[in-house]
Parts: C-alpha cells; sequence; structure tokens
C-alpha cells in the first residue's frame, strides 16, 4: 500500500506554490521501497578495459517496450564510457552486459561520455553526451583537459543488437552494432537560439542535454539549460536521418513552461506523447532538496499538463530517469532513478496517468 510523503495540506501549499492549485494534480507518492539491482551496473572507468566502479550517477534509461515485464533495457551513468543491458523485472532489476562506446583518454586518464541520455525506436538504443561543457574542478575554455573533456561529450550513438536474444541475466548472444554521430553538434551551433550557448557553462546558461525520445523519426533533445529569458526549457526535434545519415533536414525548437525556471531532467516516449521530468537549472545547494523541486508534466508536442510532484529524497539524490511501468485507477506507476545513489537508488512513485 502507498504511503503519502506529504500530508494533504503540505501537498496542497507546494503545489500552489508552483501554480498548480485547483488543477487535476496528484501529488507524487512513494509506492515502494527500493529496488534491488543484481549484478553489477557499472560507472567510472577505473583506468582499464572492463574495470569500473559500482555506478552511483546513473543518468538515463530506455526500454525495448513500453509496458510489460520483464524489458530489455539501457542504462547510462554519466562517468562510464559506455551504456550497459538491464533487464527491468517487475520489482528489480537485472544488470548485464556493458557495451564500451569510446575509450577516448587524455594523458592515460579515460575521458567519461557524460552520457545523460538514452532513448530507443525501431530497434535501436540511442545514447547521448550532454554536449555541454564540464562543470567541476576543470579549467577555462582553452584549458586542454577541459577541451578534450568536452569533445568527448558531444557525441550520440547508435546501438543496435537483437533485443530477443537477451537472456534473462542481460547477455548478448551476439555483440551490438554501434554508429557514432557528432552531427548534433552543428545543428546546435546554427539554431539562432541555442547557438550562442552551445559553448557557454551550465552555470551561465551554457547548453546542456539530459533527456532524449525518439517519435515520428526525429529525435527530441531535452536540455536542462539554457533555460529562456521566458522561463521556459528546450525541446530541440531533428530527424534521424539528418544526424546518422546526412540526409537534408530541419531541426525544430519547442519551448515548454515547467514553472519556476527549471530545465528539462528526463524526456521519455509514451503513449502518444511525452512525459518530462523538470527540475532545477543549478543543483540545490542546501541540504535537503524541497519537495517540489522535480516535476513530471504530460506534453504531445504542442499543449503541456503536470502530472505529479517527485518526493524529495535529499540533495545527493537527483531525479534523473523515469520508466514508466503500468496504470490503473487514474494512476501511473512510474521508476525513477537518481544521480546520487549507488546504482540509482530505482524507486517506484505513483502520478497522474497521462
Amino acid at each position: 500500500m502507498p504511503f503519502n510523503v506529504q500530508s494533504r495540506g503540505a501537498a496542497a501549499a507546494i503545489l500552489a506554490c508552483l501554480g498548480l492549485a485547483g488543477q487535476s494534480v496528484l501529488y507524487a507518492t512513494a509506492a515502494e521501497g527500493v529496488w534491488p539491482v543484481e549484478g553489477r551496473l557499472l560507472g567510472e572507468p577505473r583506468g582499464t578495459a572492463g574495470d569500473a566502479k559500482k555506478a552511483k550517477d546513473v543518468s538515463g534509461i530506455a526500454c525495448a517496450t513500453e509496458l510489460g515485464f520483464p524489458r530489455v533495457c539501457v542504462v547510462a551513468d554519466d562517468s562510464s564510457q559506455g551504456a550497459q543491458i538491464v533487464v527491468l523485472y517487475d520489482g528489480r532489476l537485472v544488470a548485464g552486459d556493458f557495451i564500451r562506446l569510446t575509450d577516448a583518454s587524455l594523458d592515460g586518464d579515460l575521458l567519461e561520455l557524460d552520457a545523460e541520455a538514452v532513448a530507443y525506436a525501431e530497434g535501436a538504443f540511442y545514447v547521448m553526451g550532454s554536449h555541454g561543457r564540464p562543470r567541476h574542478r576543470d579549467g577555462g575554455a582553452g584549458d586542454a583537459k577541459t577541451e578534450a573533456k568536452t569533445a568527448a561529450r558531444r557525441h550520440l550513438f547508435r546501438v543496435t543488437f537483437d533485443v530477443t536474444s537477451v537472456d534473462t541475466v542481460g547477455r548478448l548472444a551476439k555483440p551490438a552494432t554501434v554508429k557514432r554521430s557528432l552531427t548534433l553538434s552543428d545543428v546546435i551551433r546554427a539554431e539562432p537560439i541555442l547557438g550562442p550557448s552551445f559553448d557557454g557553462a551550465l552555470a551561465g546558461g551554457g547548453v546542456d542535454i539530459e533527456g532524449a525520445a525518439i517519435r515520428g523519426g526525429r529525435l527530441y533533445a531535452g536540455l536542462r539549460g539554457p533555460i529562456l529569458p521566458s522561463g521556459e526549457a528546450v525541446i530541440l526535434s531533428v530527424p534521424l536521418d539528418v544526424l546518422f545519415d546526412g540526409a537534408a533536414g530541419q531541426a525544430k525548437l519547442h519551448r515548454l513552461d515547467l514553472g519556476d525556471g527549471r530545465g528539462i531532467r528526463d524526456l521519455v516516449a509514451f503513449k502518444n506523447g511525452f512525459l518530462v521530468l523538470g527540475g532545477p537549472l543549478k543543483d540545490p545547494s542546501d541540504d535537503a532538496v524541497a519537495s517540489g523541486d522535480y516535476v513530471v508534466r504530460w506534453w504531445d508536442g504542442a499543449a503541456s499538463r503536470p502530472l505529479g510532484v517527485i518526493p524529495a529524497f535529499g540533495r545527493k539524490v537527483k531525479p534523473e530517469a523515469l520508466v514508466p511501468l503500468d496504470q490503473a485507477d487514474g494512476r501511473l506507476r512510474l521508476l525513477v532513478l537518481f544521480d546520487g545513489p549507488p546504482e540509482g537508488g530505482p524507486r517506484v512513485v505513483l502520478i497522474e496517468a497521462p
């Protein structure tokens, strides 16, 4: 039986502050404890191929099927050099084969992809780097290490394998096929609104991608930053054949009001639209993230509406990835993975069904 993380009065106050009072919004309720991860999700590389620390910066997940169990999924940790197959069961995840996407290094140090988003469509998974500049403990523009790290983040990978041949513990029958694209950087630079922010730092309004979804042959990239002067977040959609096949086509910039200057932390194609996870542009500096900092909205490509508020689990437990599980009685059961706790600390919340 789910339990409310906030009282009805507290929830109403939060929704009023968010400008959502009077709307049909279900305050998210924590429905279960942390789901166990069997096997080992891998994160930061230690310096040798195949050797990595346990993941603690899970940043993206996508599954080959929208509903039902088990599902074959791919998970990204933003400190790693690849992505990992995960089999999703109801109540647990099983970590399978790791798919290395790069071995980039500088002076013997392996460079992370900063893979912030994973999407799936038509037999392929897409793993996307943030395309932003490093935020921690690096020199400014022109510093060799910073420039190498920045270049490593500006990749989009198409990862193809037969999902029906993956066994119950996530092992591949044959190696995955990987195709790399660097085209998205050029598309962003050419976009009049985003171009001036492309090479800026996140804190100063620079480009930083944290969500991805695919619909109708287009990649939708959800940006944490910049936030537009209007307070709206940005989604940039680009035809896949532009990114991978050199075809001609137009990018399109979409604006989405997530309230309180939030950016996009994840984007999931679901039913005939998208689930959007919104969160603060800058990570909170206090000891606890306030309930209401992270929200889930429904977006159909034009209009959007609120579905719920993610409960607060602490400053170092940041919602980063969503998986719709199932729905009943007007509620959607949603698995949330976090940046901070070991292996994403998967938790279930209930929100309003779209």
